[in-house]
């Protein structure tokens, strides 16, 4: 089963950005649909955004235009870019691999430890 590391999370102020990444373990990591998710105090989890095996991207409706995720199967990296960053995004932002993928976190297998990410305002 696949293993996955995020980092890159922070604290930023209002308008500004950051890159989050996701290293993954294993030889299969271009087979996975990887998924980016989030997680405020008090709230359930939620999600971001989603890319297939074949490069299909989903976003939700919150984050379009801000956040970008990508892969590179070289790498075994998933990142999310993340622009013009709003306190609500405040929250522990996980990856997650999975053979079908999408946008309930029950499609997903492996998850990493999750990185903090605050936007001051």
């Amino acid at each position: 089963q696949v293993q996955l590391v995020e980092s890159g999370g922070g604290l930023v102020q209002t308008g500004g950005s950051l890159r989050l990444s996701c290293a993954a373990s294993g030889r299969t990591f271009s087979r996975y649909a990887m998924g980016w998710f989030r997680q405020a105090p008090g709230k359930e989890r939620a999600f971001v955004a989603s890319i297939s095996a074949y490069g299909t991207i989903h976003y939700a409706d919150s984050v379009k235009g801000r956040l970008t995720i990508s892969r590179d199967n070289a790498k075994n990296t998933v990142y999310l870019q993340m622009n013009t960053l709003k306190p609500e995004d405040t929250s522990v932002y996980y990856c997650a691999a999975g053979l079908t993928g999408g946008r309930n976190s029950y499609e997903y297998d492996a998850w990493g430890q999750g990185t903090q990410v605050t936007v001051s305002s």
